[in-house]
């Protein structure tokens, strides 16, 4: 009984070590969920909601659903935000709750830089009666685990009208989990993530803008992730995107109306991983509460 649970023990670690926080592909559209600095930034209140299911086809394979909505709220552009999200591995399901803020300094007529603070939390819950044993009897593999884990987090957003870029550490804290086992002890570690993007005009319909995400977490390889998006009148947006020696992602997206949007993106895995996946599907729908009076969002709606 000892292996089993060593086994599963290290099988979490792995999971906790490889895939720690939430994965996007439509990251470009998502920064307040790693950014604290974006809240208020878009210069309308904004609602997101965003559902990812992950290597379709593999039994305990990430599901992840977000709903986030932020807003500046004073003359000077700081902003609010709340972030809940629902992110399920195997037996597993880690819920993060956190609320923003951002304070904008003007650093130029057209350059800004958000700094933002975060503040939360994640509650983990353990379902062992998930799990396939030889013993199903057996006390230590049974029942359910419950964990509550307090977090703070920080970033900047520094940009204008056409580019930005920001760095950003989520949560602070690193919390230990499974330390009553004295096999192996698994530990939520800080990541860092770097975001740019820079939006060039090739014609009155046509936009082009290349972003990436970076995020490094001691004990990982490098994640990069490198996209490329075509805007066609302000409606339409198709692109693709590339996570090294991981995936290659096809997106798009459409605006229903000016408050109204919604996008797609597909993953196909390039690694050995994906032999036995049929990809990931990512969802999201964005809605702005711009109004008709004329009103126009300062920033590219890229981001």
């Amino acid at each position: 009984m000892k292996k089993i649970t060593l086994i599963f023990t290290l099988l979490v670690s792995l999971l906790m070590y490889g895939q720690q926080e939430p994965q996007y592909t439509q990251y470009m559209y998502n920064t307040v969920s790693v950014n604290p600095g974006y809240a208020g930034t878009r210069g309308v209140a904004s609602i997101f909601g965003l559902y990812r299911s992950q290597w379709v086809g593999l039994d305990g394979a990430p599901k992840t659903a977000q709903f986030s909505i932020h807003s500046p709220i004073s003359y000077r552009g700081h902003g609010l935000g709340l972030s809940i999200i629902n992110d399920e591995i195997g037996p597993a399901r880690d819920t993060y709750i956190n609320a923003s803020y951002s304070y904008k300094l003007q650093l130029d007529y057209d350059t800004w830089l958000n700094l933002g603070l975060m503040a939360g939390g994640s509650f983990l819950e353990v379902d062992y009666d998930k799990l396939n044993v030889d013993n199903p009897g057996d006390p230590q593999l049974s029942g359910k685990l419950n964990k509550f884990s307090p977090n703070v987090g920080v970033g900047a957003y520094l940009h204008s009208d056409n580019w930005y870029i920001g760095l950003s550490v989520p949560a602070l804290l690193e919390t230990r989990f499974y330390d009553d086992i004295q096999q192996s002890v698994a530990k939520e570690r800080m990541h860092f993530y770097l975001i740019g993007g820079y939006v060039f005009n090739l014609s009155p319909s046509i936009q082009f803008k290349p972003a990436t995400l970076i995020k490094a977490v001691s004990g990982a390889p490098l994640a990069v992730d490198v996209s490329a998006n075509f805007l066609f009148n302000e409606n339409f947006t198709i692109g693709a995107a590339y996570r090294w020696d991981a995936a290659v992602s096809g997106l798009a997206g459409f605006n229903i109306n000016r408050n109204l949007q919604i996008g797609y993106a597909y993953d196909f895995d390039t690694n050995r991983l994906g032999n036995y996946n049929s990809g990931s599907h990512e969802i999201f729908i964005r809605y702005e509460f711009i109004s008709s009076s004329g009103n126009r969002l300062r920033t590219p709606r890229f981001f």
